[in-house]
């Protein structure tokens, strides 16, 4: 499984969904189903504009989970 680390990121510099859709330029709904981690597939355009804004590394963002370890939800 793939979890995403947006919610957590987004958290620690008290950001909303409409604050990172705004400034990426990214769709609403797209940024709420990463936040949520409900994303089937993401363009690897929405990814790199996820890294710059949150001058991070792709590693960073997304994490390869491995095994039997529950989800957060």
């Amino acid at each position: 499984m793939i979890r995403c680390h947006l919610s957590r990121m987004m958290g620690e510099r008290k950001m909303k969904i409409m604050d990172v859709a705004r400034q990426t330029g990214l769709n609403r709904s797209t940024v709420t189903r990463l936040y949520n981690e409900t994303a089937q597939r993401v363009e690897l355009d929405a990814v790199e504009k996820l890294c710059h804004l949150f001058d991070c590394e792709v590693g960073e963002l997304f994490e390869l989970v491995t095994g039997d370890q529950p989800g957060p939800h």
